[in-house]
């Protein structure tokens, strides 16, 4: 999935006539921290509420303030992982999406790249979910997904968590079977540590409500 799959029009970006007030006036609009700059489509930095506070001149125009996030972005044809990391390491609420000539296309919230992770990691799905240990040299995808299918199940997604200060590997899988019992005993036959198991079973629908409910207050 990739930045221009997630982006939306429907923020409105600032200008540089805009002023500190202005900034602080929309972002409470949009229930964000963030807003890009823009003039005539040309993408000229990212503005945090921080930035407004820090120059204290709320009748200041924006084209005057010192942007600490001027270079924050996305370029359209970059994969949601990038999304995510940039998302992370900057602690944004907003992320501006580019072409390569520094145009602007358009945004992506942190509301919306939740509910787009979610629909990657099958979380809407009915089903299992695994987590295993391994060593780093005992990680086989191939071996792990073969359990699975061998007891008539599909992975729906799986994410590996490495710990810096360990050799051993964290493997949630997300299996789109609601009885995982013979899977389970499958892994402990082939001597995998299972670390901890989820049977959504007859709770589906009450898990479905809370994940609906979370999402629609999200976007509230």
């Amino acid at each position: 999935m990739l930045a221009k799959h997630l982006m939306t029009d429907a923020v409105i970006p600032l200008k540089t006539s805009d002023t500190g007030s202005d900034a602080l006036s929309r972002m409470d609009d949009y229930k964000l921290s963030h807003l890009p700059i823009v003039n005539n489509e040309e993408f000229l930095g990212l503005i945090s509420d921080e930035d407004v506070y820090t120059m204290n001149d709320y009748d200041e125009p924006l084209g005057g303030y010192k942007l600490s996030l001027a270079l924050a972005h996305i370029y359209h044809d970059q994969h949601i992982f990038d999304i995510i990391k940039q998302f992370v390491d900057l602690k944004l609420s907003l992320v501006p999406v580019l072409d390569h000539n520094n145009k602007y296309l358009g945004c992506i919230t942190n509301n919306h790249l939740i509910e787009s992770f979610a629909k990657i990691a099958a979380i809407e799905n009915p089903g299992g979910v695994i987590v295993l240990e391994v060593s780093q040299n005992d990680y086989m995808l191939s071996e792990i997904s073969q359990i699975i299918e061998s007891n008539d199940a599909k992975v729906l997604s799986l994410c590996v968590v490495s710990d810096p200060d360990s050799t051993k590997l964290d493997i949630t899988v997300k299996i789109n079977k609601i009885d995982i019992r013979s899977i389970l005993q499958t892994f402990n036959r082939y001597n995998y540590l299972v670390k901890a198991s989820f049977s959504e079973s007859d709770d589906y629908e009450d898990l479905k409500d809370r994940y609906d409910s979370f999402m629609n207050y999200l976007n509230i």
